[in-house]
């Protein structure tokens, strides 16, 4: 275990990288070569690889209150899912060119939530799909007072219809592994209040 692997950014060759398509997303057609664990060489490997960048997500807690916030929103990857395709989710976006994921963040949460001036920590940063896609997801918990939050959110010229709404702790944990908190982002921010929620409460709640 630990950071440091066997192989890494030495060990592969790009040959090709061409656009196969180029709309809201960028799908890519690589050819490539990489070395072997046994020492040698994988070569002539032909991937699709679909790249949306990186983004940055945040779950929303209030230590005082024990409260968490969650938002809900259509999901064209959903579609097939027995609950529809209105997931509950962290709060979320793409980075725009030269925003840091912080940044990014904070202008989400006042988007998508209407939160303004949360306590940002940072939880993890990892690859959503890696077998086939290039983003990356800086997540983070964001700690506020929640009492009495929620709405209506989102930008109408990029098509939003966002809900914002705030549950009980205790409620969200219940059911967090057999309902629309059925998302990557959210289940590990869901799964690191639960481990942290003490802590939290005891370094944060009054602040």
């Amino acid at each position: 275990m630990g950071a440091k692997a066997e192989l890494g950014v030495d060990d592969f060759t790009v040959h090709e990288d061409d656009v196969v398509y180029n709309g809201f997303f960028k799908m890519y057609k690589l050819r490539l070569s990489h070395k072997a664990f046994d020492g040698g060489d994988i070569d002539n490997i032909s991937r699709e690889l679909f790249h949306r960048g990186e983004a940055a997500a945040a779950i929303l807690y209030d230590p005082q209150n024990d409260l968490i916030g969650l938002i809900e929103q259509f999901r064209i990857g959903a579609l097939a899912s027995e609950f529809g395709p209105w997931c509950l989710e962290t709060v979320a976006g793409m980075m725009e060119e030269g925003e840091t994921p912080e940044a990014l963040i904070r202008r989400e949460l006042e988007e998508e939530a209407g939160i303004v001036g949360a306590h940002i920590l940072p939880i993890s940063s990892y690859y959503s799909s890696p077998g086939g896609c290039s983003e990356k997801i800086h997540l983070f918990c964001g700690l506020c007072d929640l009492k009495g939050k929620g709405g209506l959110f989102g930008l109408a010229d990029e098509h939003e219809d966002i809900r914002f709404t705030v549950y009980p702790a205790g409620d969200v944990f219940q059911t967090m592994y057999q309902g629309r908190t059925n998302n990557a982002a959210t289940l590990i921010g869901l799964q690191w209040i639960q481990l942290n929620r003490n802590d939290l409460q005891n370094t944060y709640a009054g602040q």
